[in-house]
């Protein structure tokens, strides 16, 4: 399986950005837990609440577990608490909140969910899991365990289709007799939450994408956020893998503008280093590209020649160390008429986001 949002990288700062964080390119490691440590007790910060005896305000219930938290080794652990503190008031951010909702003490309710709800990072669940739901884009997307997180840096990925859409359509009118230009067809490999597939829809209104996985649990994700975002005329999910097999089928919605996919791309021999809340929560298979990453990104590559109109276009999130291979590996196979036309970083300044083109005959 793989999904749109999947990090593959191995370093910190992607590990960091699980949580969807932090944008800081430091390198190293998240350490593992070793269990809960519960030398902390709920109880114990009341006594110093500036709210009153036995009351607690949303600045301390965030102080508390943030303690807890580092007390048990959880990453991120100030951020966790701010984000499942602010999801129980109702807010996006703690930093959203107003005055009134950082002073005013919490209900007994209110300080049960949070309990709750931190309990689960205390097993490593990554923050999306335990609110259930994840900001991508401008899109509220629900969220939940295997289907993979989107990360921040794939919305990237989204605005290198539309600008090339937007550059076909401006080259169009330039024309001295216009051609009419359909509507493009998007075809997602590996729709995981959704989170590509429906940020195009929203971004391209004209669009119309074919979405495909051959998790189940990712089909049905995308299907239910296809229906809460109302965009469900426009998307056609399919649960299938790739294969030559599918080609017919996807070829019922007419050749295709642009394929587009975020593929399991991380070298078999790391997946070992992943950190827990991966390992624990999230599919690896859909992390796992073989020995050269490549094994997906290959069969997708097969494929599109069979889908793609003349002069449409792949583009694909891949390993810092995928570019070359890329290149070398169409070179090795000009009977499929691909061409690496552009190589993209991403906000780390790494290489990550490849433009392939189909070339006519």
């Amino acid at each position: 399986m793989w999904k749109p949002g999947t990090m593959r990288c191995l370093t910190n700062p992607l590990l960091r950005r699980l949580l969807g964080l932090s944008s800081q390119c430091v390198p190293g490691m998240l350490s593992q837990s070793k269990g809960p440590v519960l030398s902390l007790r709920w109880s114990s910060p009341r006594q110093s609440c500036s709210a009153g005896p036995g009351l607690m305000t949303a600045t301390d219930v965030v102080n508390y577990w943030q303690k807890v938290f580092e007390t048990n080794g959880i990453p991120e652990a100030r951020e966790s608490s701010e984000y499942i503190v602010s999801f129980v008031l109702g807010a996006k951010t703690f930093q959203s909140l107003n005055s009134k909702s950082l002073h005013t003490p919490l209900t007994a309710v209110q300080q049960e969910q949070i309990q709750q709800l931190s309990n689960k990072r205390l097993e490593r669940m990554p923050v999306q899991y335990v609110l259930g739901e994840w900001d991508f884009q401008d899109l509220t997307l629900k969220m939940r365990p295997p289907v993979f997180i989107p990360r921040p840096e794939t919305e990237d990925l989204i605005s290198l289709v539309v600008e090339e859409e937007s550059w076909k359509c401006e080259k169009n009118s330039g024309f001295c007799f216009p051609v009419p230009v359909p509507h493009p067809v998007i075809l997602e490999i590996g729709c995981g939450s959704g989170a590509i597939a429906l940020s195009l829809l929203c971004k391209l209104p004209q669009s119309r994408v074919i979405a495909m996985d051959k998790d189940e649990a990712a089909v049905d994700l995308t299907k239910e956020n296809a229906h809460r975002l109302q965009l469900q005329e426009r998307i056609h999910i399919l649960h299938q893998d790739v294969s030559y097999s599918s080609a017919k089928q996807l070829l019922l919605w007419g050749p295709i503008d642009f394929i587009v996919s975020n593929p399991p791309y991380v070298f078999h021999e790391d997946m070992a280093s992943l950190d827990a809340e991966i390992l624990c929560y999230e599919d690896l298979d859909a992390l796992d590209g073989g020995d050269d990453g490549m094994r997906v990104i290959k069969s997708i590559l097969a494929l599109a020649p069979s889908l793609l109109k003349d002069s449409g276009s792949v583009f694909l999130e891949v390993d810092p160390r995928h570019p070359n291979m890329v290149k070398n590996w169409l070179q090795a196979h000009p009977n499929l008429l691909l061409v690496l036309r552009a190589v993209h970083e991403d906000f780390c300044g790494k290489p990550r986001f490849l433009h392939i083109l189909k070339q006519g005959r």
